[in-house]
């Protein structure tokens, strides 16, 4: 919870925003059209471009979790450390976290230290884990999302 306190003081950090379903669908849209983009450059063998889209995909889906609840977070290593809270508290699939980072840390190496490491790629698994968030999205109750919500409180 330190660094969630930490994350909220930073100007990009951690917000509480009006929960925004619109948003939250447009963020899966984008997740979706990623997935496009990745199935047409899957066989380039183009590491930096694998691992920026394939992260992208990931961070798009998890981020249209936060615009639902109503949750604002520019800072990737913010929004990975509230989806472990979320996870430390059964309020969202347990492993999300850590394909964020280690994801993140792919992009990274690749795209700004150029160091063409190899990326893993699994367009059935994608599709069902943007698949899966966007039935998480449609399907927060009242509830679930105060609970969500009065941890960043």
């Amino acid at each position: 919870m330190e660094k969630i306190k930490w994350c909220k003081r930073q100007n990009k950090g951690i917000k509480l925003r009006r929960e925004n379903t619109d948003l939250a669908n447009e963020y899966i849209e984008n997740a979706e059209e990623s997935l496009r983009i990745l199935q047409t450059i899957k066989d380039s063998r183009s590491n930096i471009w694998l691992a920026t889209t394939k992260h992208y995909i990931e961070y798009f889906a998890v981020y249209a979790f936060f615009m639902r609840v109503g949750i604002k977070c520019e800072i990737h290593d913010c929004t990975i450390a509230f989806v472990r809270v979320l996870e430390s508290q059964d309020l969202f699939p347990k492993g999300i976290a850590k394909m964020l980072e280690d994801d993140k840390i792919l992009r990274i190496d690749n795209q700004y230290y150029l160091k063409n490491r190899p990326v893993k790629i699994d367009m059935e698994s994608l599709r069902n884990f943007v698949l899966e968030m966007k039935k998480r999205v449609d399907g927060l109750a009242k509830d679930e999302i105060d609970k969500i919500r009065s941890i960043v409180e």
